[in-house]
């Protein structure tokens, strides 16, 4: 008895706690999630008021907050709308894979840590978070922008390309046999295949399968799918997320429509969670031998998810103002990082808590770096470009028509009530 009202005291404590927090950054035009971070820093292993009885139901509240999250991107979008991003957005993924995966190898080897701690360090610094970055989309209202294709395409290339990856670190940390890595590496590739097979050649019967009226039986219906896909998928070596994605994908139409509008506040509640629970696994005390090295990571690998980003949006044909806000928008780490520094940490120790200091940092400057970039980048292209003649007309600056007012009309000011609730139709 003890122990379950020690649950929901804390339990109440969190959430309202979230819900102030979450009411500051609405007041101030801030993302709440670098506080959610820091509160969960707090409160957790080493922090000022450790919270045990909460924690394991916290745990698993982040892992639902998570899959909440890639479900609703995943609604956003069909699958051959899927498909033809994978398509287009090939190269992009193996120029990010280049640009943000090599700092992290170079900087495992500069440190002395072996060939295999490269591998994952540089998974580490590769995969931005899709937790993270679709948090910050709502919350900046650019789900309908016009580079927010270009992003999610660059996301879904990195979280198909984790079936490939994880298992193959795993292979590497554990010393499998080429057969054994092998092994597990078709199983992660034919459980995505099928997947995606099934969401584009029988999206609609899942769909009609699924409809109904009643609000509560759709509910229902939907979270345990996604949830119970995405247990299989993480039982069979692929991620999670990637699975809550593809169930997102194979729902269209009046179901999408009808699972986003009534998934959206519970995604807000155990997204929240997520982050809180990230900041809670983290020792303070670990963090300050290794920021200088973390903190030199996170800058270089922010400027090369920023040229990622400017690359992959300029393929796509998106005026300069999205460029820079596609590439500021892809410089969070976040969950995928720390699942990988948590697989490597028995073959070396000293990479936990610099992959935690790491997220850290780009955790907080990710939101920012989403919001600031392209104001940023205007500013000074004004201050760089040459004044006109005296004598000569003056030229119209031409920096602020060159987007479309379309694309972005409510990029500069984030919604104080957090991410939106429309959902766009698959047709």
């Amino acid at each position: 008895m003890h122990d379950t009202t020690a649950l929901l005291i804390e339990l109440g404590a969190v959430i309202l706690g979230l819900g102030l927090l979450g009411r500051l950054a609405g007041r101030v035009g801030f993302s709440p999630i670098p506080l959610y971070l820091l509160a969960g820093l707090a409160f957790g292993h080493g922090g000022l008021i450790p919270m045990a009885a909460s924690e394991e139901f916290i745990a698993t509240g982040a892992e639902i907050g998570v899959i909440l999250l890639l479900l609703l991107l995943g609604l956003e979008y069909s699958a051959s709308e899927l498909v033809t991003n994978l398509k287009t957005q090939y190269p992009s993924g193996i120029v990010d894979f280049v640009l943000n995966a090599t700092p992290g190898a170079v900087a495992a080897l500069l440190l002395g840590w072996g060939p295999v701690a490269a591998v994952a360090l540089a998974g580490v610094t590769w995969i931005s978070s899709s937790g993270v970055i679709a948090k910050v989309l709502g919350d900046l209202g650019r789900l309908g922008n016009r580079e927010t294709p270009v992003i999610l395409g660059v996301l879904v290339i990195e979280d198909l390309a984790m079936a490939v990856y994880l298992p193959l670190l795993t292979a590497l940390l554990a010393g499998l046999s080429l057969a054994g890595g092998s092994l597990t590496l078709l199983i992660s590739l034919g459980s995505v295949g099928v997947v995606l097979y099934v969401a584009l050649r029988h999206g609609r019967l899942i769909s009609r399968a699924v409809s109904s009226d009643n609000p509560e039986m759709l509910l229902l219906v939907v979270l345990g799918l996604t949830v119970l896909v995405a247990g299989v998928a993480q039982e069979l070596q692929v991620s999670a997320a990637v699975g809550a994605f593809l169930v997102g994908i194979a729902l269209s139409g009046e179901v999408a429509e009808g699972a986003h509008n009534l998934l959206a506040p519970l995604r807000d509640l155990f997204a929240a969670v997520f982050f809180v629970f990230f900041g809670l696994n983290t020792d303070p005390a670990a963090i300050p031998p290794v920021l200088v090295p973390a903190l030199i990571l996170a800058v270089v690998t922010a400027l090369t998810k920023i040229a990622t980003g400017w690359y992959a949006a300029r393929r796509a044909g998106v005026k300069t103002a999205g460029r820079w806000r596609t590439g500021g928008t892809l410089v969070a780490r976040g969950e995928f990082s720390i699942v990988i520094a948590g697989l490597a940490v028995g073959v070396e120790p000293r990479i936990g808590p610099l992959a935690t200091a790491y997220v850290l940092i780009l955790v907080i400057l990710g939101p920012l770096a989403a919001r600031w970039t392209e104001p940023l980048a205007r500013r000074f292209s004004r201050k760089s470009s040459p004044k006109p003649s005296p004598k000569a007309p003056a030229v119209p600056d031409q920096s602020a028509a060159e987007e479309p007012v379309a694309e972005a009309p409510t990029a500069e000011a984030p919604t104080a009530s957090g991410p939106t609730d429309t959902a766009h139709s698959h047709g």
